[in-house]
Parts: C-alpha cells; sequence; structure tokens
C-alpha cells in the first residue's frame, strides 16, 4: 500500500463545489483545470474537510455553494475551521445550454468548481447572525401579512359566490374595522357546513391579525437597540418612509457601506433597467427583472407618498410626467427616494424637505 506524503500537496489549490441538499451533499473536487472526483457524502463541513485532508493532505481547499436551502450556517462552519469559503447567487453562476437542458445535482456541483476555479463567480454579502434572526423577523412580518391578504380574499370571494354585497360604508377602507368584523361574523348561510367554513376563514383572519400585532410589538423592542434606533428614526424623517419601510430596508441592507456608490443601491434593490447592446448601440429596457422582492414593492410605494409630501418631489414628478408615463416616472422618483435613504443613514441626519438637490 502507497503511503501518501503530508506535504504531497502542499501549497496546491483545490477547489471544491458543493451541491447542497437536506439529506447529501455532491461534492466536485478540482484541482489544475482537472476534474478529480464527483462524490456524495452527508452534508457536514467539518467531514468534508477531514475527506480532504486524508485524500489530498497539505493543499489549500475552496469552497463554494449556493444560497438558498442550506443558509448560512455551512459557510460559517468553514470559516470557523480556517477554509476559504463563499455562497454565490444561482443567478450569478455561468451555465452552458447543455448544463441547462440535463441539470442535475453533480452537474451543478461540477460547474460551481469549475467557475470557482475560474475566478468567474462572486460571493454575496453573509450577515452576521443577529442581524440575520432580525431579518428573519422581518420576513416573517412579510408572510404573515401575505396570509392575511390571502384569507381576506377568501372571505370576500365567498361573499361574492353567495350574493352577499358588502354594504357602503365598509367597501371604501382598506383595513377592516371592528365593526366590519362583526357585521361579517352576523352573516348567516343556508346550512350548518356554510356557517362553519365562513366562520373558520375569520377565525383565522383573527389569528393571523394577532400573530401579525406581535410580530409588529416585537420588531418595535428591536428597532429600539442602541446601534438601530439612530438608523431607523433617520430613515423615517424621509417622506413616504414609515416604520415598516424602514426596518425592512435596514435588514435587508444590513451594513450601508457595503455599497460604494449610489448606484449599486439601486441595483440591489432592482431599480435598475435591463440593458442590451449590439455594436455601437446600447437599448434601455424595462426595468430589471432582478430585484429584492422584499425592498423594490415598498420603495416604489413611499415614492407615490412622497410625491405628495415633499415639493421637491412633487416638482421633480410633474416634470418627468411631461415625457414620461406616470408609472415610469415614479421608478425615477423611486431612484432619488432610495438616494436620499442612503444618505441619511450613512450621515445619521435627518432628511431635509424640499431639498433639489
Amino acid at each position: 500500500m502507497k503511503t501518501v506524503n503530508n506535504n504531497s500537496f502542499a501549497d496546491s489549490h483545490f477547489f471544491i463545489g458543493i451541491d447542497t441538499h437536506l439529506k447529501n451533499w455532491k461534492v466536485t473536487i478540482r484541482l489544475n483545470h482537472y476534474e478529480l472526483k464527483t462524490l456524495s457524502m452527508n452534508p457536514s463541513p467539518l467531514e468534508l474537510i477531514n475527506y480532504l485532508k486524508r485524500n489530498y493532505p497539505g493543499g489549500i481547499y475552496h469552497f463554494v455553494y449556493e444560497a438558498g436551502f442550506c443558509g448560512f450556517w455551512a459557510v460559517r462552519i468553514f470559516k470557523e475551521l480556517g477554509q476559504d469559503c463563499i455562497v454565490v447567487n444561482p443567478a450569478d453562476v455561468p451555465t452552458s445550454n447543455k448544463e441547462k437542458v440535463n441539470k442535475s445535482d453533480p452537474i451543478d456541483s461540477r460547474k460551481l468548481a469549475r467557475e470557482l476555479e475560474n475566478n468567474s463567480i462572486y460571493g454575496i454579502y453573509i450577515p452576521d447572525i443577529p442581524h440575520e434572526e432580525l431579518r428573519s423577523l422581518m420576513r416573517l412580518r412579510y408572510r404573515i401579512v401575505q396570509q392575511q391578504t390571502r384569507i381576506k380574499n377568501r372571505i370576500k370571494g365567498l361573499l361574492h359566490t353567495r350574493g352577499i354585497k358588502i354594504p357602503d360604508q365598509f367597501t371604501g377602507n382598506k383595513r377592516w374595522s371592528a365593526a366590519f368584523i362583526k357585521w361579517l361574523k352576523d352573516i348567516k348561510f343556508n346550512t350548518s357546513a356554510g356557517n362553519f367554513a365562513f366562520q373558520n376563514m375569520i377565525s383565522q383572519l383573527l389569528q393571523i391579525r394577532e400573530h401579525n400585532k406581535n410580530v409588529l410589538k416585537q420588531l418595535r423592542q428591536e428597532a429600539n437597540d442602541k446601534h438601530i434606533a439612530p438608523v431607523i428614526k433617520a430613515l423615517q424623517s424621509v417622506p413616504g418612509v414609515g416604520f415598516i419601510i424602514a426596518m425592512t430596508f435596514y435588514t435587508e441592507i444590513i451594513d450601508i457601506n457595503r455599497f460604494s456608490y449610489e448606484d449599486q443601491t439601486s441595483t440591489f434593490v432592482g431599480l435598475v433597467p435591463s440593458m442590451r447592446s449590439s455594436d455601437d448601440n446600447i437599448y434601455a429596457n424595462q426595468i430589471s427583472f432582478r430585484q429584492n422582492k422584499f425592498l423594490r414593492p415598498l420603495i416604489i410605494e413611499a415614492a407615490w407618498k412622497a410625491v405628495r409630501e415633499d415639493p421637491a418631489m412633487t416638482l421633480k414628478f410633474k416634470e418627468l410626467t411631461k415625457r414620461l408615463e406616470p408609472q415610469d416616472a415614479i421608478i425615477r422618483i423611486a431612484k432619488k427616494l432610495l438616494k436620499r435613504m442612503r444618505h441619511v443613514w450613512l450621515k445619521h441626519e435627518e432628511y431635509v424637505y424640499a431639498l433639489v438637490a
């Protein structure tokens, strides 16, 4: 049996692509632009490192996996063990047409290892654990609001199928008041089955509203932290930006200094057009499909409020609508609003109304 010397792979750089799943990982190992092995193993960073040290001792290991299901726990363990590891956005990994057609876990791991060795992929920002958990709390509220909207639509849909018209005094209110809930509870259907189904929907709605209230209460407590409070206060001074938008912006960005200039912030949120060029011609298409789904709708919503509250925004919106549709003009306003939010965060100072520049 041949014994491998501990220095056999000294200073050799190994590139390891990991396709992560719940029960196993598909792992590809590359060295000097050559694929050594693709294997399946338990989802354990320590087990993978021990395997590499046994089979390729003395090497320098570089790991990569895609963001998503696995989260950031694995990259944290790799780094605690002194290893180089990045997490990449799946959309940013170069993929051939053949790899798109014949997609599998081994192919994905090979692709990651190859592109890591080619230095064509870059890691995304990884928050610390406290900020990641605060982000999870903020996103929990987002999902609760989605559930609340769904159950409201089901209630209104059921009323419509039974030909029950909502009274005029309730139709203009987006928020469902206690009086409206009482009116709903008093509705009687023809059968016990119908009554049970409808009352069950109302009970679900009330439970979801209670969950939403509790989450919002916890978010306000978290916002009182001495490191967070100045940022939230500064952001809320911007026209159109309330507590929810400020907290969402903070928890999704976390570190505003990771964007060295304003356009990077706009790109992250998704307020830039998609571009296409051919020869000397450059075409700007509609707003990019790439976005932060938690932020972009809120920033645009804040922009509609800002054009009613801030004279400078009102004036700019009026100028833009002379040559653009209002829906296109509001995107320009949203970008300006985003720049102001970035400014007050960096400076920890309140917004100055009617400031044109």
